[in-house]
């Protein structure tokens, strides 16, 4: 184990110094590292933004339940108390149809309903989900409209399958995007793991005379292509965070016209962690390519 601990260690900084002994190099390759993933990274980041934004904006998905014009107080009090039991509900209000008909004055109606002798609006509860999954919706209003004394359930999810549907359309792009910058990015770095094969051939043959083996001549080329990709991965999120906060006054701004108050939110320490984690195993594979390509066998 201590062999195992030491060989690594002497690789890492083989690789290290590789580097450092390139410092333009290397800080070119980061960068272009860096700019391809922080595109979908920010991508996500900004989805999930905008996905706060766009809820708040179009208000909480809502379930209206009218009940039966005839329906007596102890119906009423049976629903209320079956919307208390119902744990995907944030809330719920009752609205009296005495009520509902006094809105309905206030909104410029009053003539029309004026040569109506008797109330028509029915009792309704109006009721807010935790979720904006709509199947939940559906399984809601199925359950709901099984009660007795309730004569019609309204769902407010015509907006909610709108935006779950253009949010799933923009995470598939992104997840097509990242793919193939994944591709691009296990590219540069086997170009730049051949290229560090090459200039070290010499060195690489004297090696082999002297009785190292295949792995021991791996070793520091897979530290390089892994730290390469940390490298990058530390620029991406630099690069994430900076749009994160070159945004973060215009979507103020944005929202505060619709009434909203919103806060842009960058990545949270496990999703820092993934990103630069990705990133270095992209490196990990392009140099398990090149290698095997350019040094098995030679």
């Amino acid at each position: 184990m201590l062999n195992w601990f030491y060989l690594h260690s002497r690789a890492f900084a083989q690789a290290l110094k590789r580097l450092a002994g390139q410092p333009f190099g290397t800080f070119l390759s980061a960068l272009v590292m860096g700019i391809a993933l922080a595109l979908p990274a920010g991508g996500y980041v900004l989805l999930d933004n905008i996905a706060v934004l766009a809820r708040g904006v179009s208000g909480k998905p809502e379930i209206s339940i009218f009940l039966d014009n005839d329906a007596n107080r102890a119906q009423v009090d049976a629903v209320r108390q079956n919307l208390q039991n119902v744990p995907q509900l944030a809330g719920f209000h009752f609205v009296s149809r005495d009520e509902a008909l006094k809105q309905l004055e206030a909104n410029g109606l009053g003539d029309v309903l004026a040569g109506i002798a008797e109330n028509p609006l029915p009792d309704a509860f109006i009721a807010t989900l935790r979720s904006d999954n709509p199947e939940l919706y559906k399984a809601l209003s199925a359950e709901v409209q099984s009660w007795p004394g309730v004569a019609h359930v309204r769902l407010d999810s015509a907006w909610v399958k709108r935006l779950a549907a253009l949010l799933e359309l923009a995470r598939v792009t992104m997840l097509v995007l990242s793919v193939l910058l994944g591709l691009a990015l296990v590219i540069v770095i086997f170009n730049t793991v051949r290229l560090q094969i090459l200039t070290q051939k010499n060195e690489i043959e004297v090696s082999r005379l002297l009785g190292a083996t295949n792995r021991f001549i791996r070793r520091p080329f897979y530290w390089f292509g892994v730290l390469q990709g940390v490298l990058g991965g530390l620029v991406a999120l630099a690069a994430v965070w900076i749009g994160i906060d070159a945004l973060a006054a215009p979507v103020a701004k944005v929202a505060e016209t619709y009434g909203v108050m919103i806060t842009l939110v960058g990545p949270d320490w496990r999703e820092s962690l993934a990103m630069v984690g990705i990133a270095a195993a992209l490196g990990w594979l392009g140099t398990a390519i090149s290698v095997r390509r350019h040094l098995v066998g030679r």
